[in-house]
Parts: C-alpha cells; sequence; structure tokens
C-alpha cells in the first residue's frame, strides 16, 4: 500500500498538475454509488417490480442490509445536497417515525429472519434530531422483526451540535458501534458562511465521550471547496482533526449543484475553484498521507488497520449508496423518505417528499417512486466501474471468467480511449490489466467513466446532473 516512497510519488504526481490538465479532466461526472447511475432509472418502475426483486432475493437468502433514512434537521446548513426536511418543531418527527414502523412491517414480510442483517445504517437529516426515547423504540421495533448477525457493523451519522450524551450512551446500548460525524470545517468564517458553527471543542469533546463509551470506529466528514476555505485555512483543519484521531475520514469535495439546492447560490462568488480548490484538496491529501493514513480512494483515507484498508489490500472492498464498506453481498433494503434499495439486478427509490412518501405508505406499504432492472451489459458494467473504484485495478481474467467474455474484445472501444489516460499518466495498462496510478486515484472518477455506456447520452441532456469529478 503506501509506504514512504509511495507519499513522495503522490506529492511528486501532484505536483506536476498544470492548469490545462485540471481543467481537462475537472468535469462533471457521477460518483457511481450505483451503475448505471440515478439519472438512468425509470418512473415507470414501481411497488409491484420491486416486491418482485424482494421475492427474488428472498429466494437467494442473501444477507441484509438495512438503511433508515430520517430526514429531519433543526436548520439547513447551506452546502448541503441531502434530501432533508428543517423543523423546529420535533413533534413532525411523531407521524414520520409512525409511518417509517409500517414500511418497517411491510418490508420484514419479504426478509425471512434466516437472513443475517450484517449492516445497518441511520442516516439523514439529522439521526439524532429523535430523542433518545425514540430512537430506542425504532430501534427495538426494527430489531424484533429482522434477525441481526453478531457482529453486524451498525452506525449512525450524528451532529455534534445536537447530539448529547444521553444520545450516545442510549445508541451504545442498542448496539451501535460505528458513529459517522459531520466537521466540513472548524475555521469559524468558512462556518458562518455555511450556517453550521461547530467550535472544535465540541466535536472534541463528543469524540471523547463515544471513546469512553467503547464505541469500535469513529469516522469524520470533511469538506474540500466551501466558500472562503484556503489551502492555508484547510490545512490548519485537518491539523485539528488529526488530533482526534478518527479511524476513518471521508473528505468530500463539495457538489455545487444550485439547479438542485437553490441555497447553494448565496455564496458562489466566495468559492474556491479550478487551481485554488485543487490545492485546497492537496493540502488534506498530503497530511493525512503524511499522518500514516491510507487513501482508499475517491474521498476516504483510513488507519492501515481498519477495515478498510484491510479489505482493500484483500480486494474484497466493495461501493454502495453508503460508500465504501467490507459488507459485500449482501441486498440492501432501504426505508424511509427517498431511500434506495439495491436488490441483484434491481434498483428502487422511494418517494422524496415527506407527505407522498407517508401517503404512499399508509395506502401500500410501499413508496417505490421509481427504479431500474439491470440489463446483462449494466452488470457487467456495474462490476467493472466497481472494481477500479474499490481496488484501483481490473484483473481482467475475473471479468471473462465471470461474465464468459473476451474482455478486450467487449470493451474494444474502452481499451482505446484509456490510452489517453495512460499518456497523461493515471492508468497503467498491461496484457492482464488496468491498474489506476497513484496520480490516477485523484481522477478515478474520470477513469470510471470510460466503462459508462449512458454517459455521452446525459451530457447531451441541457440540464447538469452531476458535479465536478474534483
Amino acid at each position: 500500500m503506501h509506504d514512504a516512497k509511495t507519499k513522495q510519488a503522490d506529492r511528486l504526481d501532484i505536483g506536476q498538475i498544470s492548469d490545462n490538465f485540471l481543467e481537462k479532466y475537472n468535469r462533471p461526472g457521477p460518483r457511481y454509488t450505483s451503475y448505471p447511475t440515478a439519472p438512468v432509472w425509470k418512473d415507470e418502475f414501481g411497488p409491484d417490480d420491486f416486491e418482485k426483486y424482494c421475492a427474488r432475493a428472498e429466494q437467494r437468502a442473501t444477507p441484509v442490509s438495512l438503511y433508515m433514512h430520517l430526514p429531519f434537521c433543526e436548520s439547513l446548513c447551506l452546502f448541503c445536497a441531502c434530501t432533508v426536511s428543517i423543523q423546529k418543531d420535533k413533534r413532525v418527527a411523531i407521524p414520520y417515525l409512525e409511518t417509517l414502523k409500517r414500511e418497517i412491517d411491510h418490508m420484514a414480510r419479504h426478509v425471512s429472519k434466516k437472513r443475517p442483517v450484517i449492516q445497518f445504517h441511520w442516516g439523514g437529516g439529522t439521526p439524532t434530531y429523535l430523542s433518545p426515547v425514540q430512537m430506542e423504540d425504532l430501534f427495538g421495533h426494527t430489531r424484533e422483526l429482522f434477525s441481526f448477525a453478531p457482529d453486524a457493523e451498525i452506525g449512525i451519522e450524528i451532529d455534534p451540535r445536537v447530539t448529547s450524551r444521553e444520545h450516545l450512551e442510549t445508541l451504545r446500548r442498542l448496539g451501535f458501534n460505528r458513529l459517522s460525524m459531520g466537521i466540513q470545517d472548524f475555521e469559524p468564517k468558512v462556518q458562518e458562511t455555511i450556517h453550521r458553527i461547530q467550535p472544535y471543542e465540541m466535536t472534541r469533546d463528543l469524540i471523547v465521550v463515544a471513546r469512553e463509551l467503547g464505541f469500535e470506529s469513529l469516522n469524520v466528514d470533511l469538506i474540500y471547496g466551501l466558500p472562503y476555505q484556503t489551502a492555508s485555512s484547510f490545512r490548519a483543519t485537518v491539523d485539528r482533526t488529526l488530533t482526534l484521531q478518527p479511524d476513518r475520514v471521508a473528505m468530500f469535495s463539495y457538489a455545487h449543484v444550485p439547479w438542485l439546492k437553490k441555497q447553494q447560490g448565496s455564496f458562489a462568488e466566495h468559492l474556491p475553484e479550478g487551481m485554488e480548490k485543487f490545492r485546497i484538496f492537496r493540502a488534506g491529501l498530503e497530511q493525512f498521507l503524511g499522518a500514516g493514513y491510507l487513501y482508499i480512494g475517491m474521498d476516504h483515507f483510513a488507519k492501515p488497520g481498519d477495515e478498510l484498508a484491510v479489505a482493500q489490500k484483500n480486494r474484497t472492498l466493495h461501493r454502495n449508496f453508503q460508500g465504501y464498506t467490507t459488507k459485500a453481498g449482501a441486498d440492501l433494503y432501504g426505508m424511509g423518505v427517498s431511500a434506495i434499495s439495491s436488490l441483484g439486478e434491481a434498483y428502487a427509490q422511494n418517494r422524496r417528499e415527506v407527505p407522498a412518501y407517508q401517503a404512499a405508505i399508509a395506502e401500500r406499504g410501499v413508496a417505490t417512486m421509481r427504479g431500474y432492472r439491470l440489463t446483462s451489459d449494466d452488470q457487467i458494467r456495474r462490476v467493472v466501474i466497481g472494481r477500479l473504484l474499490c481496488h484501483t485495478v481490473i484483473l481482467k481474467s475475473e471479468v471473462e471468467r465471470e461474465f464468459s467474455i473476451t474482455f478486450d474484445d467487449y470493451f474494444a472501444p474502452e481499451v482505446q480511449r484509456l490510452e489517453e489516460f495512460r499518456a497523461e499518466g493515471l492508468v497503467a495498462l498491461a496484457p492482464g490489466e488496468i491498474r489506476v496510478t497513484s496520480l490516477g486515484r485523484i481522477f478515478i472518477r474520470n477513469v470510471a467513466m470510460t466503462f459508462d455506456r449512458y454517459l455521452h447520452e446525459q451530457q447531451m441532456d441541457q440540464r447538469p446532473l452531476f458535479s465536478k469529478t474534483l
């Protein structure tokens, strides 16, 4: 993996990036939490289709991953592009939770207790918007209906601004073992501009409590490219983050999508762009590598002994709608407003507005608004893109055995297009493999886009669909 020489090579490669190089590769592209990506999905895929794929998953008796979306927040962070509902009056959570429990009841009928839940996650929104009593009720309801594996990964996203010691004590007692904590940036001017005031001390104190309570994994999120950020200010944020000793770090690129989230337009003129934004990314990358973290790819760092790092080394790392995971082979059942399920050869997404979601569950028990059935070609490309993003290498013989194809014949146009990436130092091409270089890891989304057969049509769309790759 990354020894001292590799770190040095990373820095050397990065230093050689020019404005022209950056302009060429820093263009809109998917993050590939799914393939095909969501803009390709079909509105005619409905509840009956979803339940058909639930039945198929039940027949395969695959392990289970559960995701529940808890959309409420007390205030809006202006950078946010998630599906959220801003509500000061916390009584709104009561009918939502009743609806969610009805959906859980309905979903449980499709999942035998013989199938272990190996991954469970609450995301948002702000899950700790709920009171400890509400969290205990929701988790208890779920636990009665599903069979959790003894070593299940049970995680939650928390906001230090609204998370109390009682929240953490309740979560730990219930069996939660992973916390993902939003930081974004510690610089006061940045925090003020994005409407997220979160002093370092508040975050530090909550992490101290979490470690005291015995949570196995503490992860933090940072965002580069926010308004008023500079390489120097972000370096200070990373320095302070390193004092917290997180097990994993997600260092996301700020996704500027004002056509989807109008509030982002309020600070557009203060955003770092181009080479300036890249310098901010480089500052974070070099500091985390220098502190001994491994660069997993795209936007994730992990300590060398962390499961993510070990899984990447062993080529068992997987990617789904929650990002990188070690829990490959599970079918994902998403519940709550806007939640996404991934069942074998199909994706399904719930309705994205709380009233419409609640009405659909009341009527049918299922709130599917759209979805997608993968073709055989989609399945091959999903595997290729997934292995590229997770392992940074595609072993052609593996794909050939799995799908009974000849890789270089099947992907002849793509292999030809990769020659340009090789010339730029982003990939190394050999007869039996396609390997991403240290420089290529930074632009790995661009390399993956080579294998996306829908991308050309999407780029012809007049509406912007994706944020930039860096």
